[in-house]
């Protein structure tokens, strides 16, 4: 029988698993062990982290559409209401955008919602 030598396959998984825990501190880097723990942690934060990003952003567009509705005499609840009353759908994000960039146009669409 041939001689069939194994390490090769071995390594490649070990040098891939230290690769990702590049910039890790501690053994986190360096051991197999704790390495792949710590992808495995890492990965848990991201996908929970790319969940909680939507609501942080859906947050601060209400926050920078109420901030430019006060000056106006509204509220942002009383704004969003008056917006499904009417049938304008035109999302948060591109609301706040228009607040924060584009003032003449969101007062203009604050008049057509009065």
């Amino acid at each position: 029988m041939t001689r069939v030598k194994r390490g090769t396959i071995s390594i490649k998984r070990r040098r891939n698993v230290l690769k990702q825990t590049k910039g890790y501190r501690f053994g986190r880097s360096t051991k197999e062990k704790s390495a792949k723990q710590a992808i495995q942690k890492a990965g848990t934060h991201a996908f929970a982290d790319r969940k909680k990003k939507k609501r942080v952003f859906r947050a601060l567009w209400q926050i920078k559409i109420n901030a430019a509705l006060r000056p106006l005499g509204f509220s942002y609840s009383k704004f969003i209401g008056a917006l499904k009353k009417k049938d304008i759908e035109i999302d948060r994000k591109i609301l706040a955008e228009l607040a924060e960039k584009r003032p003449e146009i969101f007062e203009k669409i604050v008049e057509n919602v009065k």
